[in-house]
């Protein structure tokens, strides 16, 4: 492959990474959760503004792979 500065073509990647992410928290009667579900980043952080407005504690984003729970810390 030639460089654009040699008048050849540049090739671009055009693939990107989709980070998901969970939540961890515990509930207000002390109960360690996680979410089942995936959430993009500002999705997780509204989500946390959430829990936290209903007493939770510990609230925690963690990045999840595709498949992934996170796991409730006791």
């Amino acid at each position: 492959m030639l460089t654009a500065a040699e008048g050849g073509e540049v090739m671009i990647s055009m693939t990107s990474v989709m980070q998901n992410y969970g939540l961890l928290w515990t509930d207000p009667d002390g109960t360690p959760q996680a979410s089942a579900g995936r959430y993009d980043k500002r999705s997780a952080k509204h989500r946390r503004t959430e829990l936290k407005a209903v007493g939770c504690t510990r609230v925690e984003i963690v990045p999840v792979r595709p498949g992934e729970v996170p796991e409730p810390v006791s």
